[in-house]
């Protein structure tokens, strides 16, 4: 036991002379929290709005105002027909127009929309709005009830999947980094030979990166309650029972990589390719699963960050307790148990 502490204290201390490593590991999720959850934001406001009418009447008013008066809508210009609308539109001046038909105040009816459609999402996000803004034939207004985020912000959806990226490409990539690094320098020998097993040697290794995870995991919790305003409706603890759970698949994924890499640059490639593009397109962190094509739903079943991200978005926004994630959790359980031992076997036998 002395000299599996003295591994790891040994590898906790090479970790943390390194720099670069430390600016990466703590750098990056801090960055992309600000990124994603301030820049980065498909959250509906100050829609430049172009008005098209003929005649400024009072049932016109009241709904050119209930618009102005929203936080989504900007009314920045009134036209009188809409071909001067698509102009506007065609040179970026304006967003969408709400064009009101002769006679709008005596039929209650005849109103178009015309939006810039270049962007499909934000484009029928901004319809939608817009119908809910403006009132109906019967002079009342479209009301909705949003569960779980009434403000419809974007960090609500985004926080849960950087959680899921990060400690993917952290855990995995710096792990699988870290045993090749020995590889390519001869120095893994000389641990093998030690009177340590060779199991001990790549645990030992690993448990610094599990440590380091969980403060990155806490790290991103606090600036999501403090930073972004993201609530934490569900157990605290089973968020982070589950996060932990998700970094040992990531810490066995890092291994099974150091098997097949020889190079930290194949290394590299290797993490790049099989985590950071199918995290990013097929775990629906960014595109709804269930809008891809079906041969895409199904490649995107054995993509671990999918049912992590599922997982903390029903955790985290919705509140549910463990019993509504119970399927997503024992995916995660029997893909870490495959990874873990996929990668020692094929460890073993190398070293045989």
């Amino acid at each position: 036991m002395n000299q599996f502490l003295s591994f790891v204290i040994k590898e906790s201390k090479h970790i943390l002379r390194d720099r670069r490593t430390m600016l990466i590991l703590f750098g990056m999720p801090v960055m992309l929290m600000l990124l994603f959850g301030f820049a980065i934001s498909t959250d509906v406001k100050n829609v430049r709005t172009v008005v098209v009418t003929s005649q400024m009447d009072l049932l016109t008013q009241q709904v050119v105002e209930r618009l102005a008066q929203s936080e989504y809508f900007t009314i920045t210009n009134t036209v009188g027909t809409p071909q001067e609308a698509e102009r506007l539109i065609r040179r970026q001046k304006a967003d969408m127009a709400v064009v009101f038909a002769q006679g709008f105040a005596s039929k209650k009816q005849g109103l178009q929309l015309i939006v810039d459609g270049s962007d499909p999402n934000m484009a029928q996000q901004w319809t939608n709005y817009a119908q809910q803004v403006i009132a109906n034939p019967a002079n009342t207004v479209v009301r909705s009830k949003m569960l779980y985020n009434p403000q419809m912000r974007s960090a609500y959806n985004f926080v849960p999947a950087i959680m899921g990226m990060l400690l993917m490409l952290i855990c995995a990539m710096m792990t699988s980094i870290s045993i090749v690094r020995e590889k390519e320098k001869g120095t893994m020998e000389v641990l093998l030979v030690s009177p340590v097993r060779p199991l001990m040697v790549v645990v030992a290794k690993a448990v610094p990166y599990l440590i380091l995870a969980v403060g990155i995991l806490i790290t991103i919790l606090l600036m999501a309650r403090f930073v972004l305003d993201v609530p934490l409706a569900g157990s605290l603890f089973w968020i982070v029972a589950v996060s932990v759970l998700y970094i040992l698949l990531a810490l066995s994924l890092g291994l099974l990589i150091s098997n097949i890499a020889q190079t930290q640059l194949v290394a590299l490639l290797l993490s790049a390719m099989v985590l950071l593009m199918p995290v990013v397109m097929l775990s629906g962190m960014l595109f709804p699963v269930e809008s891809m094509p079906r041969i895409l739903q199904w490649i995107s079943a054995v993509v671990p960050p999918r049912y992590y991200i599922e997982a903390m978005r029903k955790l985290m926004i919705m509140g549910v307790g463990i019993g509504e994630v119970a399927r997503e959790v024992m995916v995660l359980a029997l893909m870490t148990a495959l990874f873990l031992t996929v990668a020692l076997k094929k460890y073993n036998t190398r070293l045989e």
